[in-house]
């Protein structure tokens, strides 16, 4: 199993440049499946998750080509739906999570689609109703086997409803939107999900010959179609590899640039780190952080101690909140940080306080931080990555810690982060993969 071994203190300065979106990639990979015309997907990150869904899609008989850096044409021109039934598909689909995203273009297409309970991050539970109950409001019958753990869809004549969804699922109303694109007649999805990535699917799906209008709210109405297109589309860079380069750089005094980050696409994400107390400045389409010997976490109005907390689109998104614990770790003041979504996701501050960090885990979803203004450095460890975002920020832990600290289970951060060692040692890091 390899492990990065990581020589702490080394403050970094240089230009950094964010890969495409993870999440955006997940959704946009599986919509190839809607046309039997080319597709070409460019700024795909190189990242263990995709790279996955792609030998999925080419085990289906998707024909995929690479055609340059981080650029792939893709052509659903030959599929083999009854690969579905097969013990292969099963084994592979249940372990990626961003498998469960082929079921609404497989529907939409060929009337069926069959799906493992998908894997993923142990971060608690992820539940799937919002995606199947969307596809039986549009007409398809849905059959969980319990015993095998297997969700099968059947649906040849979807038809275009209103539907108020139970929450705001990001990847539930990709799916959804994905198999509307082709039901008979209008849907209505009230309560959708308006992440960047939802938009580029729908902008991508529209360039394709969808009918999807509202994108950006969260009232999507998609007239079907019968037929789509091929297109090209570029993906967003990566809002989270973004966050967790400003927490780095926060953390190990390091003064960096990011760029070509998409600022108008990144929401709130930037004013939640300046209340963290980092200095950080728009230019053109970069993101400047200069060298900080100390950053002060902001208060309320009334003095009181400031929450943190996910929420869905244009809310802080949860994928950022391990990045905001660990860098309020060094910071002057205290903070509150409320992970809503998933109740094991904050099960990683065991290791930061193992190297010196103040944080109470007041329960699954809640921990406080009292920031140590530097005033003590961490101690390098051996600690494990139960996840992508925890597995990163105790990188960030580490390189910001004194001596030489190991991590193991790597391939963590392989899922969402492309050669981070190698980009991150670039800029003066100092991260040994074994």
């Amino acid at each position: 199993m390899a492990i990065f071994e990581v020589t702490g203190g080394r403050r970094m300065k240089g230009d950094i440049i964010p890969q495409g979106a993870k999440n955006e990639a997940l959704q946009i990979v599986c919509a190839v499946l809607l046309t039997d015309e080319k597709v070409v997907i460019s700024n795909l990150p190189e990242i263990v998750d995709v790279l996955k869904l792609i030998e999925l899609l080419k085990e289906l008989g998707v024909k995929v080509e690479k055609t340059g850096p981080e650029e792939y044409t893709f052509q659903a021109d030959a599929v083999n739906v009854d690969y579905i039934d097969s013990p292969e598909f099963k084994k592979k689909g249940a372990s990626l999570r961003g498998s469960i995203m082929i079921v609404g273009p497989l529907l939409a297409r060929f009337g069926k689609a069959l799906m493992p309970k998908p894997g993923g991050d142990k971060i608690g539970r992820r539940r799937v109703d919002t995606h199947f109950i969307g596809f039986e409001m549009l007409g398809a019958k849905f059959h969980y086997d319990e015993e095998n753990e297997i969700f099968s869809v059947d649906g040849k004549n979807l038809r275009g409803t209103y539907m108020l969804l139970d929450e705001a699922s990001v990847t539930g109303t990709a799916n959804i939107v994905m198999a509307a694109s082709m039901a008979e007649g209008i849907t209505t999805i009230y309560n959708a999900a308006c992440e960047p990535y939802l938009q580029q699917l729908c902008k991508m799906l529209n360039a394709m010959g969808a009918k999807i209008t509202g994108v950006g709210s969260n009232l999507l109405t998609i007239e079907g179609v019968k037929k789509l297109k091929g297109t090209s589309h570029r993906i967003l860079p990566d809002m989270i590899e973004i966050g967790s380069f400003i927490g780095m750089a926060a953390m190990t005094q390091s003064e960096i640039t990011i760029k070509n980050v998409s600022y108008d696409n990144l929401g709130i994400i930037p004013n939640v780190f300046k209340r963290l107390g980092i200095n950080l400045e728009r230019r053109g389409d970069d993101i400047y952080i200069p060298a900080q010997d100390h950053y002060e976490i902001d208060t309320y109005i009334d003095g009181s101690i400031l929450t943190i907390a996910d929420a869905i689109w244009p809310g802080f998104t949860p994928d950022l909140l391990s990045i905001v614990l660990v860098t309020a770790t060094q910071a002057r003041g205290t903070v509150l940080v409320h992970q809503k979504m998933f109740e094991s996701r904050l099960f990683f501050v065991d290791k930061l306080i193992d190297m010196g960090a103040k944080i109470i885990l007041c329960d699954p979803h809640r921990a406080t931080v009292i920031g140590l203004d530097r005033s003590q450095s961490f101690r390098a460890i051996q600690m494990a990555s139960p996840d992508i975002r925890a597995g990163v920020s105790l990188l960030i832990a580490a390189m910001s810690a004194k001596g030489k600290s190991t991590i193991f289970n790597i391939t963590q951060i392989d899922r969402g982060y492309q050669r981070i060692d190698e980009r991150l040692n670039a800029i003066g890091a100092e991260i040994i993969r074994k």
